[in-house]
């Protein structure tokens, strides 16, 4: 028979097809398995109204690979197509025949996957012939399409004894070189089923396959003591797939122990979930079923610039995209699962997602449901909380600083952050709530442990008047705070920044005229710390160490520390520090004196006393040996 031509200029647009529209070529069993089970909806549908049209053996899609004639054939049982279907459904590029069977029939009912009418052509990705056997319902006739590519195809009558549609490939030859792709490996039965695993595992009709299996052989009866066994390889039809999605299932239908089998099975994590969330969606742009987990721990490269976010993507039980980075925000990012949409509109591989209003709208309905689980978690299990945030807190907080603080007031009921006074993570709300009246600010303090905070001169002034300090130990947390700004209409406040508003008023007066009374010892002081301190002044917060460092101005020290801390940064950050002196304490005398007495001497003192504070703040001092020195110095007198 003459070889006819394809319509829709078909070299160039097949060509197109082959080379540029599919990124994977393992896609085409995907697109081939998807199109019998359109082929097998459509028979389904029909046969509602004609009993007759229901198969024996029930609606099934097999696999068959003969490595040795390098063929991959994929039949179904469905409606099968006539020579003038064939003509119109494989002679013509991009028409869909099953967009066309939905659209004629007005239903919803049937969850047909094509629209596109180009998943055939897929094929020739992998296959250098392709042959079409296909028997219509109610036909007596069968009838053959081949096709070598974009050259064109022939359709012939043929046999075959049932109604459905085989699909033969005919797999390439494997290129010369070892470190070029293969195509065998659409012919080895193992790669195969992995790949109807990974694509197609909720296809709602069974995909077969002869699968090998290793078979211990009957010991014969004569078998001598050393006996060792041996081996048979047997094959058994093997239903490749799950077909039953858990997520389509009703919740009460699920036990935890299924999800969580579920998840480990399918990310590859040996712990349990924190969370299983399970849900229906019914939207006006957008309808969608989706299965959520709070993962105990993050990935191993959770924090690295390697680690890629994302959902699985379904539509119809087909995947489409094995991480969706689109469908969650960065800092939810840890959450793992899928969702599952007939309603998006996607590019014409089934690759990608077209970015429309309705993936938009999918992912600002994911990103409500996570924050409200969270938030439902926090508050009627402590315990689990706790340990989401421990794992995964610094995501949150990282959300919350990001792009100027566009989020924030998103997560700011998720955060926590510890409690001096409770010895425990708090929420900000909490905080809030149990601030005595007379409380006019949210104190903190920013350090490297609890342990360290705990020691700071600073909170001292603090804890005389019962009020609590959150322990900040992140290094992002000051940050955070800074963007925050207040908790209702309670503005944050460092306890080693400004002045802390907690001293009597006779107390502040009594500490600036002390700090007027001593201006120029405390000038010397500053002139000897060569430009390290904005100024030295008599403390108002002190109530029994001797020194502290307060800032003034933005940049906090422990911000300074951090800043500084950032691997290949040319800049360098300096605080307004400020030398806080302790009236009340023997040393402030010993200063008098040396400055009448040894002015040589109260320079070096100044140096130790800022080290000092320095130390106590968490930051390094500028030169370790000569801060000993003068320590051993003032020992020997």
């Amino acid at each position: 028979m003459a070889k006819q031509q394809f319509q829709a200029e078909s070299k160039r647009l097949l060509d197109m097809m082959i080379n540029s529209i599919y990124t994977h070529r393992e896609i085409f069993l995907r697109e081939l398995i998807s199109n019998a089970s359109d082929a097998i909806d459509k028979r389904h549908f029909k046969s509602l109204t004609d009993a007759s049209l229901v198969p024996e053996e029930g609606f099934e899609i097999h696999l068959a690979a003969d490595e040795d004639a390098r063929t991959l054939t994929i039949s179904d049982n469905g409606i099968g197509m006539t020579k003038e279907e064939l003509e119109h459904n494989l002679g013509t590029i991009a028409q869909s025949g099953s967009l066309a069977f939905k659209q004629e029939n007005q239903t919803d009912d049937t969850d047909i996957i094509g629209q596109f009418g180009v998943g055939f052509y897929a094929s020739f990705m992998v296959a250098s012939h392709v042959k079409v056997v296909s028997k219509a319902c109610g036909s007596e006739q069968a009838y053959i399409w081949e096709s070598d590519g974009a050259d064109g195809y022939t359709i012939e009558p043929g046999e075959k004894d049932s109604y459905g549609t085989d699909i033969i490939l005919t797999i390439k030859s494997d290129p010369e070189g070892e470190d070029e792709d293969t195509y065998s490996e659409f012919l080895q039965t193992y790669r195969l089923a992995g790949l109807v695993r990974k694509y197609s595992d909720y296809i709602r009709y069974p995909i077969k396959m002869q699968m090998p299996h290793s078979q211990e052989k009957p010991k014969p009866e004569d078998a001598p003591e050393d006996y060792k066994p041996e081996y048979e390889t047997v094959y058994t039809e093997d239903t490749l797939n799950s077909m039953i999605p858990l997520w389509k299932k009703a919740k009460k239908d699920i036990t935890q122990d299924e999800y969580d089998e579920f998840y480990r099975s399918k990310f590859m994590d040996y712990m349990k979930p924190l969370r299983t969330i399970h849900f229906h969606n019914e939207g006006l742009t957008a309808s969608y079923d989706a299965l959520l987990y709070i993962p105990s721990q993050p990935p191993f490269d959770y924090y690295s610039k390697d680690f890629s976010k994302g959902l699985s993507l379904y539509t119809s039980g087909v995947m489409i995209m094995e991480k969706c980075a689109d469908l969650l925000p960065d800092y939810f990012g840890f959450v793992r699962g899928l969702v599952d949409s007939s309603d998006l509109s996607l590019n014409i591989s089934r690759e990608m997602l077209q970015h429309d209003r309705q993936l938009k709208a999918i992912a600002i309905s994911l990103e409500k449901k996570i924050r409200s689980e969270l938030l439902k978690m926090q508050k009627d299990e402590r315990e689990e909380y706790i340990k989401f945030w421990n794992a995964f807190g610094y995501s949150i907080k990282a959300g919350a600083y990001a792009n100027y603080g566009a989020d924030k007031e998103k997560l700011r009921d998720l955060m926590m952050f510890y409690s001096a006074k409770n010895e425990k993570l708090i929420t900000l709300k909490e905080y809030r709530e149990a601030m005595p009246e007379d409380q006019e600010e949210i104190y903190y303090a920013a350090g490297s442990s609890t342990d360290a905070l705990s020691k700071l001169p600073q909170a001292e002034m603090v804890r005389k008047h019962d009020y609590d300090i959150l322990y900040l130990t992140a290094d992002i947390d000051e940050f955070i705070i800074s963007q925050l700004e207040s908790q209702d209409d309670k503005k944050f406040r460092s306890i080693t920044a400004g002045d802390l508003n907690l001293s009597s008023e006779e107390e502040k007066k009594e500490a600036e005229e002390k700090s007027t009374a001593n201006r120029a010892m405390f000038d010397a002081m500053k002139e000897a710390l060569d430009g390290k301190v904005k100024d030295v002044r008599v403390s108002s917060r002190l109530v029994s160490d001797p020194v502290c460092l307060t800032s003034e101005g933005n940049l906090s020290i422990e911000m300074e520390r951090v800043l500084n801390n950032v691997p290949n940064n040319g800049n360098h950050f300096s605080a307004e520090k400020i030398l806080e002196i302790n009236a009340s304490h023997p040393i402030f005398e010993k200063l008098i004196r040396l400055y009448t007495s040894d002015p040589d001497k109260l320079k070096t003192y100044a140096k130790l006393l800022y080290d000092q504070a320095m130390l106590i703040a968490g930051m390094p001092v500028e030169d370790p040996a000569a801060f000993t020195q003068a320590m051993c110095d003032l020992m020997a007198e």
